[in-house]
C-alpha cells in the first residue's frame, strides 16, 4: 500500500508553482535593501565623499569673495545683486551635480573591475528597480553635500541666502541631480577602467559645470559663447536653483524646467535600455 500523500495535499503544501513568479509587481524589499548599500556605501567614507567636496566648493567662495575682493554688485535679470549671494546658490548646485556624478560613476564600475557585478545581476529585481535604487543613491548623496554647504553658507559673513521659491529649489535640485546620476550610470556602463570614468568627469562634467554661469551673469558674455551657455543644460539647472533663493534669473524659469525634465526623461530610457539588454555588464 502507498504510503505517499494525495496529490491535492502536494499540491496545497505548494506556495507557489514552478515558473509563477513570487514576487507580481514592485520589490520593494529588494529596491529598499538595494537603496540602503548605496547609501551605506558613501556613508562609511563620508569625510571623503560629503565632507571633502563640501570644503571644497566652499574653497571657491573663499576665492571668489575674499582673495579676489568680490564685492561688486552682478546684474542679474534687471536686479543688482550682491556678488557673493549670486554665487553662493551657484556653488551649492555645482556640489550637488557634481556628486550625483560620482556616486552613480562608480556604482556599477567597482563591481564590472573587483568581478562583483553578479551583486546587482543576480537579486530579483527589474530593470526599473536597479535603476530607481541606484538613482536613489546618488541624489541622496547630492542631497546631502548641498545641505552641508547651504548649512556652512548660512553661517559665513557677507553671504544672504534665504529660500524664496522652495519649488524652484526642490525642483532644479532633485531633476539636476538625476540627469547627473544618469549619465554616471551611462558612464559606469560604458566605462572599463577608472580612466574612463575620469576622462568623463574631466573632460565633460567639470567644464561644462564652471562654464554654466555659477560664476559670472551669461549676460555679460559675448554672444558666441551666450548661445554655448544656452545649450547647456547645466546652465538650466543652475539658473532655475539660483532663481529659487533670489528670485531672479539668467533664462526663463518654467522652459528651464521642462528642458531639464525632458532630458532626464531621454537619459532614463537609454539608461533602461542599456541596463535592459546588459551592454558591457553581461558578458
Amino acid at each position: 500500500m502507498s504510503s505517499q500523500p494525495p496529490i491535492g495535499e502536494i499540491q496545497s503544501a505548494v506556495v507557489n508553482a514552478p515558473g509563477v513568479p513570487v514576487i507580481r509587481n514592485v520589490n520593494w524589499g529588494g529596491l529598499r535593501t538595494l537603496y540602503i548599500k548605496e547609501v551605506r556605501r558613501f556613508f562609511k567614507v563620508q569625510l571623503q565623499t560629503i565632507w571633502a567636496p563640501s570644503i571644497t566648493t566652499l574653497l571657491f567662495l573663499v576665492i571668489f569673495t575674499v582673495a579676489t575682493g568680490g564685492k561688486r554688485p552682478v546684474h542679474v535679470g534687471g536686479v543688482d545683486v550682491p556678488f557673493a549671494d549670486f554665487i553662493a546658490p551657484g556653488l551649492i548646485v555645482m556640489g550637488m551635480l557634481q556628486n550625483s556624478f560620482a556616486n552613480a560613476s562608480f556604482s556599477l564600475l567597482v563591481g564590472k573591475i573587483q568581478g562583483t557585478i553578479v551583486d546587482y545581476l543576480m537579486p530579483p529585481l527589474s530593470t526599473t528597480e536597479l535603476l530607481a535604487a541606484m538613482i536613489g543613491g546618488a541624489v541622496t548623496r547630492a542631497f546631502c553635500v548641498g545641505s552641508a554647504v547651504f548649512l556652512a553658507m548660512l553661517l559665513w559673513p557677507g553671504v544672504h541666502i534665504v529660500p524664496i521659491h522652495p519649488i524652484a529649489i526642490l525642483w532644479f535640485g532633485f531633476f539636476g541631480a538625476i540627469m547627473l546620476a544618469l549619465i554616471g550610470i551611462l558612464t559606469s556602463v560604458w566605462a572599463e577602467k577608472f580612466d574612463h570614468a575620469a576622462a568623463v568627469q574631466n573632460f565633460f562634467i567639470a567644464p561644462l559645470t564652471l562654464l554654466s554661469g555659477t560664476f559670472y551673469s551669461v549676460d555679460k558674455l559675448a554672444p558666441a559663447f551666450r548661445i554655448f551657455s544656452h545649450v547647456n543644460p547645466f546652465f538650466y539647472v543652475i539658473s532655475g536653483f539660483r532663481y529659487g533663493f533670489l528670485g531672479t534669473a539668467d533664462s526663463p524659469v518654467l522652459p528651464g524646467g521642462i528642458i531639464i525634465l525632458v532630458i532626464d526623461i531621454a537619459l532614463g530610457v537609454l539608461c533602461y535600455s542599456l541596463l535592459r539588454s546588459g551592454w558591457k555588464i553581461k558578458s
